[in-house]
């Protein structure tokens, strides 16, 4: 692994745990070089994931972090917990990445992401289906409101 500080390949592992998820393993690393230390994250990851985007006509690399940004400017000043945000991804990108697909739309992941901020938080739900849909009048979001009250 790399040294953030000072470039050099040369590092060592000091620690590893696992997160609380099982899913992502933390190691604090110390630079045989110049001595500082960093911590680094891995990930378990079954398949490269390609997003399609414009109904396929543009490919990019599936981005866990996009997905991330987009999830924490939905819950901006919202009492959610970051864990709760960090398995909320961890579930949609182990269902991504187990339905056997290389290639997901990018409709497909907005409507994951859609689904789990419904049951996260309704008001980081409007923010994001906002965006994610394109509202252009205040009557869609009376109707988008209005729906959110009839479910509960």
């Amino acid at each position: 692994m790399r040294c953030p500080f000072c470039s050099q390949d040369d590092s060592q592992v000091k620690d590893s745990r696992p997160s609380e998820d099982g899913a992502t393993i933390r190691r604090r690393r110390q630079c045989g070089s110049c001595g500082a230390r960093f911590t680094t994250f891995e990930r378990i990851q079954l398949r490269d994931l390609v997003v399609l985007k414009e109904g396929g006509r543009r490919r990019e690399p599936f981005d866990r972090d996009k997905m991330r940004r987009s999830l924490d400017i939905a819950l901006r000043k919202r009492p959610v917990d970051a864990q709760r945000v960090d398995n909320v991804i961890s579930g949609i990108v182990r269902r991504l990445e187990s339905s056997g697909e290389h290639e997901i739309d990018s409709k497909v992941i907005g409507e994951m992401v859609m689904d789990a901020l419904g049951s996260l938080d309704p008001v980081a739900y409007v923010r994001f289906a906002s965006v994610y849909r394109n509202f252009r009048e205040v009557r869609e979001f009376e109707d988008l409101a209005s729906r959110i009250r009839g479910e509960r």
